[in-house]
């Protein structure tokens, strides 16, 4: 009988089974020396030659014989007699036993050498097997091997090298599946888990096969997971593990073998499969691609360990959450997370929370977990974040907190170059203002029209009075009505719209504009849904979902729909005039926003006016 989905056991007990349950021996293989770097030794390496295999001159000078040279002085020259002119790396005949640098001896027309001070034995020599001697171990078993240590295993005359490594079989099932550059289309979805699969097993030592693509056909998987445990170490099937009526991950699974675990409290990733057929491991991993992502860091990673590959192990740093997080109780949560450094000390900034959403993996630089324990973790409660990136480099990112616009990204890109990396996030405008005020984060783009039809300083002025502001004018744009014809303020009353999020400066000024012409927002199909930024806004259009929305014309232009201006603001970048002060990286952003490549990109974008593009303005 298959254990059932809803017989869930936690994180820690199932990782425990499923690292007991196995011997995990892994494999041996000659690797060619070009690339070996990054693998685990599976025996000590040694050479089968001495470096050098000769005594060879370490100086470019005359061979002596170091007994001829013995009484020499200022005083009291020597003429040698028996000598050999040698430069460096020049093998140093048997009869002598010392080099004299050239720069200390004096050479006559006869070409005879006087010297004035006598020689050492074996000066300035480089004797046999100085560097390593023949047979000599170069390095260990169970030795991760470093890129610099290629040229010394290849000037020891190795070539191959025996590394440890696991041959891990996978299979994505799924008829909606399909290839990699396909560009689906309804119902159809890219298959990537088995692509993310493989690159994280080769990253960690391992030997991917990808057996493609498995209908959701029993017979059809069944053959596939047949093979692939007879080729293989280990098994790794996509999809098709929960409870739906096309999931037969588990049934075949038993049918060969046997589950242990059907169910682990995680999210995501619940319904994992821990099995084995043949002895050897089965992995049934979610569909969703982030709930594949933990199986593999929480699940497989510490397999690939206990075969001895030597997963790497993260840093964690301790960081204030910049945002409550609700957690349902008796499960073990992981957040994807963009942590910097801000105000001298560790912010985490939650990404989206969806299974789907990939772009959260991308976008992050770390994950925490939220205990079983708890339902939830508290807006400035401390967490501990586990770095996906090196602690320099998350500490040079740089958190932007606010309005979304398609610059953004752009002015992203260019940081890159200066080694800044940008995490922003869409809170809308006055979650920027609130954000910074917490000081949870460096800067907040924002577009917030006030009654005295000015632009974010009464705001600003509201809600961080004694703070010392600098505001950054990134561009003067046109908001307006996407849809897919052209479309006036007054008809777009009639349409099925799709809104911005409460506090962003868009949906401020489509409420500012309704009241105006005394308009009830209740009155307009779709004023209650939803999107966080101006291309969410454009793909509902341009996909029927909606008929009409308020944004920028930038991201109408993106994707090809008709765009009515109904307005102009003051898009602003603010930070604490401290932070502006204290950090490079946020006068690099400051920089790239002056700079005429920056308007350069905003006037190819279009609807951006770049007048008073770089104006700064500071509060107080």
């Amino acid at each position: 009988m298959v254990r059932r989905y809803l017989e869930l056991v936690s994180l820690e007990e199932a990782l425990k089974t499923t690292l007991s349950s196995f011997p995990y021996i892994p494999i041996v293989e000659e690797t060619p020396l070009s690339e070996a770097a990054g693998r685990v030794t599976a025996a000590p390496v040694f050479t089968r030659q001495s470096v050098p295999p000769v005594h060879l001159s370490a100086m470019d000078g005359i061979a002596v014989r170091s007994e001829d040279t013995i009484g020499a002085a200022e005083q009291r020259p020597v003429t040698l007699q028996h000598f050999r002119r040698v430069n460096t790396g020049n093998v140093v005949p048997s009869e002598y036993d010392a080099v004299i640098m050239i720069e200390d001896v004096e050479e006559e027309d006869t070409g005879q050498y006087i010297i004035r001070r006598a020689a050492a034995p074996w000066q300035h020599i480089r004797p046999v097997g100085e560097d390593i001697g023949e047979s000599e171990m170069i390095v260990p078993s169970s030795h991760r091997i470093r890129p610099h240590e290629i040229g010394a295993l290849a000037a020891y005359g190795v070539t191959t090298v025996p590394v440890r490594t696991v041959r891990v079989g996978l299979i994505a099932t799924g008829s909606e599946l399909v290839p990699p550059g396909t560009r689906p289309e309804a119902g159809q979805v890219v298959e990537s888990n088995m692509q993310m699969a493989a690159a994280c097993l080769r990253d960690l030592g391992a030997t991917p096969t990808h057996y493609g693509i498995v209908p959701d056909e029993p017979e059809q998987i069944r053959e596939a997971v047949i093979r692939g445990i007879r080729e293989n170490d280990m098994l790794i099937i996509s999809a098709g593990s929960s409870k739906g009526t096309r999931d037969y991950t588990a049934s075949i699974i038993e049918d060969l073998g046997r589950v242990f675990i059907h169910g682990v409290a995680i999210k995501p990733a619940r319904p994992v499969i821990i099995g084995a057929i043949d002895g050897k491991p089965v992995i049934g991993t979610p569909g969703y691609p982030l709930a594949a992502y933990t199986i593999i860091r929480e699940f497989i990673s510490p397999m690939m360990g206990a075969y001895g590959l030597q997963p790497p192990s993260p840093e964690t740093v301790p960081a204030v959450l910049s945002t409550r997080l609700d957690s349902a109780g008796g499960t073990d949560e992981f957040v994807l997370l963009s942590v910097g450094r801000v105000g001298g000390r560790w912010v985490a900034v939650p990404q989206s929370r969806g299974a789907g959403v990939q772009m959260s993996a991308v976008r992050a630089n770390a994950y925490m977990k939220i205990p079983a324990r708890k339902e939830g973790v508290m807006n400035g409660e401390e967490v501990q974040a586990t770095l996906m990136v090196p602690q320099s480099a998350a500490a040079e990112s740089l958190l932007i907190t606010g309005s979304h616009d398609p610059c953004i990204d752009y002015l992203a890109d260019m940081l890159r170059e200066h080694a800044v990396t940008l995490h922003p996030t869409h809170a809308g405008s006055m979650g920027g203002v609130l954000s910074l005020k917490q000081d949870t984060c460096h800067v907040a783009p924002m577009h917030l029209l006030a009654e005295d039809g000015t632009y974010n300083i009464r705001y600003l002025e509201k809600y961080m009075p004694e703070t010392p502001l600098t505001l950054i004018c990134g561009a003067e744009r046109e908001q307006g009505i996407i849809a897919p014809e052209p479309v006036t303020f007054d008809e777009l009353i009639g349409k099925r719209i799709i809104n911005r999020q409460k506090g962003s400066g868009t949906r401020i000024l489509f409420d500012h504009l309704l009241r105006q012409r005394g308009v009830d927002p209740t009155e307009i199909t779709g004023y209650g849904r939803e999107a966080t930024t101006h291309l969410a806004v454009a793909l509902a259009v341009r996909s029927g979902e909606a008929e009409a929305g308020i944004g920028v014309y930038s991201a109408a232009k993106a994707l090809g729909l008709a765009f009515t201006p109904i307005g102009t603001e003051r898009y602003e970048l603010v930070t604490r005039t401290a932070t502006l002060e204290a950090m490079p990286e946020v006068r690099m952003l400051f920089d790239q926003v002056s700079s005429d490549s920056f308007k350069d990109t905003l006037h190819r974008l279009g609807g951006y006016r770049t007048e008073e593009t770089g104006i700064i303005r500071r509060i107080p």
